[in-house]
């Protein structure tokens, strides 16, 4: 599994993005499923512009099972708040929290991000141990 961040989804559904070519070739190469979360999804949605053509093919790519989509449970949700909380002086928003809240979850490391800077310096826990993020990043493939 590989969890996606919001820039991916939106270079692929933006022809105009500066990634979006280099996100589309990376895609194709991917072997395991993509999954996201539903604070990316808003991000994504909020990004692309709700009316706008790339905007209908992510809800087309969605509904196509193109993304695996994850809700977050109660416990999910209070640990992204408090990851949030803990990535204080280097401010963590929402929809990355719920990334790594997905990947302690998931016990995963994998992401594709463009977000290279912040998916450095976050930790996922898994049991005692802080591990980095493997970043599936189509400006550096």
């Amino acid at each position: 599994m590989i969890l996606t961040d919001t820039g991916p989804l939106v270079a692929l559904f933006n022809p105009r993005d500066a990634d979006h070519q280099s996100t589309r070739d990376l895609l194709a190469t991917l072997k395991s499923p993509l999954v996201t979360t539903t604070p990316v999804l808003t991000e994504a949605f909020h990004l692309l512009d709700p009316g706008s053509r790339g905007a209908e093919a992510l809800r087309e790519f969605v509904v196509a099972r193109g993304v695996g989509v994850w809700f977050m449970d109660p416990s999910s949700l209070a640990r992204a708040l408090e990851l949030m909380q803990n990535y204080a002086d280097h401010p963590m928003d929402f929809a990355d929290a719920s990334i790594v809240a997905a990947a302690e979850v998931f016990r995963t490391m994998s992401v594709f991000t463009l977000d290279r800077s912040d998916f450095s310096s976050y930790r996922v826990r898994i049991g005692k141990a802080q591990k980095r993020f493997r970043m599936l990043d189509p400006a550096r493939t």
